[in-house]
C-alpha cells in the first residue's frame, strides 16, 4: 500500500530562538528534514500549509489569561518561563503557528487530502499544561489538536512515546473521557509525573495509562506493553483518531535520557500504533529528540509506517531486546486486568 503523507515542515518553526547551546534548538529541524528525505517517500509527501491557530482554538486547552501572559512575556524579547524553557521575541507567534498547523493537518485529513500526517513543529508541546509552559514547551500542540477533534464528537487516542512523561497532555485530559492518553516514559525522570496508578478521575477515570520504564528499557519491552497492556484498552475505547506524540529521545544515543531504543525500534513501535488507526485518521507530532543523528535515523525509519505498517524497511539500526522493564509491564497489565474484572 502506498498513500499520501501530509508533512508540516516550514522555516517559521526555526524562529523560536532558544540559544545556540540549548538542546531544543532550530538545528533539530535540519535533522528531521534529513530524516524525511531519507524515508523514501518523496512521491508520497504533500506539504501542509502553515496557519495560525485562532484564539478559540487555543482556548480549547489554554485559558486566555495564560495566553495573554505568554504573549506579553515573549514580546519582551529573550527570557525564560523556567530554567529549562527559554523564549524569544518570535516564540509566541511561532507557537501559535505550530498549534494552528496541527489543526490544519487534521482538517486536510478529514477532507481526504492525505492518509497520515507528520508535523515537524517547534516549540514542542507535551509538557505545556493548560496554564503553565515548561520543559521546552509553550503551547500543547497535540492537546489542542485532540481537543479540536473531541469537540466535534471524535474519540481520540494519544500515544506518547517521548522519553519524558507528557504531564501537560495528561493534565489536559485527566478528567476527560473523550481522549485516551497513553504514555511510555523513563522513570524516574523529568518532570516526575506519570506513575502507573495515575489513570484519570471523574469522567476520565480509566482513560489514562502510564508505562513508567526503567533506564535501559529496549524495544521488546515497548512491543510487549503495546500488545498486552495498550491494545486491550484501545479495543475497548474504540478511537476514531490516533495521534502520536513522537518524541525520539528514547533513542539510546540521546544525551538527555537513559532509555535503550534504536531507529529500528521506532519503526516497529510506530507500525504497532498505526494499525489502530482508521484510514486517514492518524497524525504524529514532533516532541523531543536531541541527538541529531539518532533523530534523523528515527524519523526516516518510522515515517513509512504511518502509511503502511508493512512498509519496506529503510536502512536503520536493528530492533533491540533484553533490557529491563518486563516487571513494569506485568504490573501494569495486572492492574488493568483487575480493573476490567
Amino acid at each position: 500500500m502506498r498513500g499520501v503523507l501530509l508533512v508540516a515542515s516550514d522555516p517559521i518553526f526555526e524562529l523560536h530562538d532558544t540559544g545556540r547551546h540549548h538542546p531544543e534548538n532550530a538545528g533539530r529541524l535540519g535533522a528531521v528534514n534529513e530524516g524525511i528525505a531519507a524515508a523514501g517517500l518523496a512521491d508520497a509527501i504533500v506539504p501542509i500549509p502553515v496557519r495560525d491557530a485562532t484564539r478559540a482554538e487555543l482556548e480549547l486547552v489554554h485559558p486566555g489569561a495564560y495566553l495573554d501572559a505568554l504573549a506579553a512575556k515573549c514580546a519582551l524579547g529573550r527570557g525564560h518561563l523556567d530554567a529549562d524553557t527559554p523564549t524569544s521575541i518570535d516564540s509566541y507567534r511561532v507557537a501559535v503557528t505550530a498549534a494552528g498547523t496541527s489543526i490544519a493537518a487534521l482538517e486536510m485529513l478529514r477532507a481526504g487530502d492525505g492518509d497520515a500526517a507528520f508535523l515537524a513543529l517547534r516549540p514542542p508541546g507535551h509538557h505545556a499544561r493548560p496554564s503553565q509552559g515548561m520543559g521546552f514547551c509553550l503551547l500543547n500542540n497535540v492537546a489542542i489538536a485532540a481537543s479540536s477533534l473531541a469537540a466535534v464528537g471524535e474519540r481520540v487516542l494519544v500515544v506518547d512515546i517521548d522519553a519524558h512523561h507528557g504531564n501537560g497532555t495528561q493534565d489536559t485530559f485527566f478528567t476527560d473521557g473523550r481522549v485516551f492518553y497513553v504514555s511510555f516514559h523513563e522513570w524516574p525522570l523529568y518532570p516526575g509525573t506519570g506513575r502507573h496508578d495515575e489513570i484519570g478521575k471523574g469522567d476520565g477515570e480509566g482513560t489514562t495509562c502510564n508505562l513508567p520504564l526503567p533506564a535501559g528499557a529496549t524495544g521488546d519491552i515497548y512491543l510487549r506493553a503495546l500488545d498486552e497492556v495498550v491494545e486491550p484498552l484501545v479495543e475497548a475505547f474504540a478511537p476514531t483518531w490516533v495521534l502520536i506524540s513522537a518524541g525520539f529521545d528514547a533513542h539510546r544515543a540521546d544525551p538527555l535520557t537513559g532509555l535503550g531504543l534504536s531507529a529500528g525500534d521506532y519503526r516497529a513501535i510506530t507500525a504497532r500504533i498505526a494499525r489502530w488507526a482508521k484510514p486517514g485518521r492518524i497524525a504524529a507530532f514532533l516532541e523531543g529528540g536531541y541527538d541529531l543523528g539518532a533523530l534523523c535515523d528515527s524519523v526516516a525509519a518510522s515515517l513509512p509506517c504511518l502509511l503502511d505498517e508493512n512498509a519496506p524497511v529503510q536502512p536503520d539500526e536493528r530492533e533491540t531486546s533484553g533490557g529491563p522493564g518486563f516487571i513494569v509491564v506485568e504490573a501494569v497489565a495486572d492492574m488493568w486486568s483487575t480493573r476490567r474484572g
